[in-house]
């Protein structure tokens, strides 16, 4: 018996830490999903996952497990992608998500189905906004870097970001040995008054929640990435926001990426199912842009 199916399920699992959600994403019951991660897991003779109240987290077996089947599973469901896209009609697609990754991983990759008729409208906002539009009904996608609820959103897992705490090289001296008083004593450039970015870092560093005041605020990663290579303070960002500046030596990193706090980002659309089939083309699209 072939077990690509139960791969694909065990796989969705994986990325969503969830079997009801992985079911919905695959059009499965959730019986019919927990058979296939019993089947997988009857294969390797391993458990794959510990159920927990709400979700699963996955054992070293399936982090193996996935390791290893990933990446074919997803170069077949990618070259599938390539046919049925290669069949749409096209349309317009309405989505809407954080302006930094919209910048950084989306809007190019996006451009290249132009030709095969689709149109975008992308919208930007926070958390709330980008919630309220997609609850509104005029969005027919929406990339959070919040859980959504699974019990009102259908919902797939994007990517992991993880965060860097960075400086220019002119400001080695002045940070010095990286402690909590040679951070607060060197100025911050951050997200907003909050430090969101800032937060779990500097309590992963320091045991602590941060005391400190930002020297500067803007919503904008790319506005804060070009500050800091500037020399004018330090910030915390996302690793693909940073990593073209610390590979040619712009900006240094006070923390290493295996050990850096991380957040992760969802593809998030209406339970009730598609609008079109241009909508579901664009979802298939993006998801094996991430996988």
């Amino acid at each position: 018996m072939s077990h690509l199916t139960h791969l694909r399920t065990f796989l969705e699992v994986y990325r969503v830490r969830s079997i009801s959600q992985a079911a919905l994403n695959l059009a499965i019951t959730q019986p019919t999903a927990s058979l296939h991660i019993q089947a997988i897991e009857l294969f390797v003779g391993k458990p794959l996952f510990i159920r927990q109240p709400r979700g699963v987290t996955s054992t070293a077996a399936a982090d193996e497990l996935a390791r290893s089947v990933a990446p074919h599973l997803d170069s077949i469901e990618m070259k599938l992608a390539t046919y049925r896209l290669g069949q749409a009609e096209g349309g317009t697609v309405h989505i809407v998500g954080p302006s930094d990754f919209i910048h950084n991983r989306l809007a190019s990759s996006l451009a290249t189905l132009i030709p095969d008729g689709f149109n975008f409208r992308l919208h930007t906002g926070n958390k709330q906004q980008i919630y309220a539009l997609l609850d509104s009904g005029t969005m027919d996608l929406a990339i959070t870097a919040s859980m959504p609820d699974e019990h009102q959103y259908a919902f797939a897992h994007l990517l992991t970001e993880r965060m860097m705490l960075v400086f220019a090289p002119s400001l080695t001296r002045a940070i010095g040995k990286l402690t909590k008083e040679s951070l607060g004593q060197t100025p911050l450039i951050a997200y907003d008054e909050d430090l969101p970015l800032v937060r779990n870092l500097w309590s992963s560093l320091f045991q602590v929640s941060p005391d400190i005041k930002a020297a500067f605020t803007i919503p904008d990663l790319r506005i804060i990435k070009d500050m800091v290579i500037d020399g004018h303070g330090w910030s915390v960002l996302p690793d693909y926001h940073c990593q073209d500046a610390l590979s040619d030596g712009r900006l240094l990193a006070a923390n290493a990426v295996a050990d850096a706090p991380t957040n992760h980002l969802y593809l998030v659309w209406q339970k009730n199912g598609m609008k079109s089939k241009a909508t579901a083309y664009t979802r298939d699209y993006i998801l094996t842009l991430f996988r």
